[in-house]
């Protein structure tokens, strides 16, 4: 049985104590070489739109870079810990500096501030926001990601207790509760490669929550009709077309097998005994299916 650790209550409140502080000390602002600054592994945007980046860079051309960079020094240079997409875009519009304001931050304050800075922006999409509130409440509850995900899952089935204050006090500056965000949003992680990618650049939730419930066969077809201006109502209808479609001739139980295993969710939600015992199950198929599979291989 694994123990539980108790919240980093006392260590949370130190680090954003400390760092609020850092970065509340009236800024210095110098210049550094676009050259000499590097991205920081705390920054959750994983996606930066080529059109925005084009339009920002135009920006920076005309008007400068308003507002400096927040960086820390690093091993061969600086490490940007605030304002990523402004320096990629200050590289599109051709400028070879940039204002900074530099702070002596650890990693862990570091990723602290990146994490807070960019949910606090509304263009963050939903995959990455949900990331980066994982790895926030990760660090309160000092617990890694994956285990972070079912401590959440039985928080929201337990009595209020220390974890969940820490929570609480953690997600109110980022306009959600952590009840909301666990009931609602920690799920999308389950989601299939491809429609989580689909979404990171830039398919509407509200769309991607009615394609999930649709055979994973189908994601494709429906991502494609999404991206084409297809409505919620366009896709339920469509998945209700080709869900009468696929119901003629095809409702044999080694048809619903094939399906099951075929599918990434399906096998996902299985644990690891389950899993074990489905690779049992396979290691006893007839010769004959095996062979005729392998020559369809």
């Amino acid at each position: 049985m694994t123990r539980r650790r108790p919240p980093r209550r006392e260590g949370l409140d130190a680090l954003l104590g400390q760092t609020a502080e850092l970065v509340k000390i009236p800024p210095t602002e110098q210049t550094l070489a676009v050259s000499a600054l590097r991205p920081g592994p705390g920054q959750p945007r994983r996606v930066f739109g080529e059109e925005g980046l084009r339009e920002l860079a135009e920006s920076l051309r005309e008007h400068g870079v308003l507002q400096p960079l927040l960086v820390r020094p690093a091993e061969g240079g600086h490490e940007i810990v605030a304002g990523e997409r402004r320096w990629r875009a200050a590289q599109l519009a051709g400028l070879t500096e940039v204002p900074v304001v530099i702070r002596a931050l650890s990693e862990d304050q570091a990723r602290v501030v990146a994490l807070i800075e960019n949910l606090q922006r509304e263009d963050l999409n939903l995959i990455d926001e949900v990331d980066a509130k994982l790895d926030l409440a990760a660090l309160a509850l000092g617990l890694p990601r994956e285990e972070t995900r079912a401590r959440l899952m039985r928080l929201l089935r337990e009595e209020p207790g220390p974890e969940a204050q820490t929570l609480a006090a953690l997600f109110a500056p980022l306009r959600e509760t952590w009840t909301s965000f666990a009931k609602n949003k920690l799920r999308v992680l389950n989601w299939p490669p491809p429609l989580l990618e689909a979404v990171r650049g830039g398919l509407p939730f509200t769309l991607a929550g009615v394609i999930v419930r649709a055979p994973e066969e189908h994601h494709d077809r429906l991502i494609t009709l999404a991206r084409g201006g297809a409505t919620r109502t366009a896709l339920r209808a469509e998945i209700e077309r080709l869900g009468r479609r696929d119901s003629v001739g095809e409702t044999s139980p080694a048809t619903q097998v094939a399906r099951r295993l075929a599918s990434r969710r399906f096998m996902s939600s299985l644990d690891p005994e389950a899993k074990k015992a489905v690779d049992r199950w396979l290691a006893r198929m007839p010769e004959a299916l095996r062979s005729a599979l392998s020559e369809r291989d």
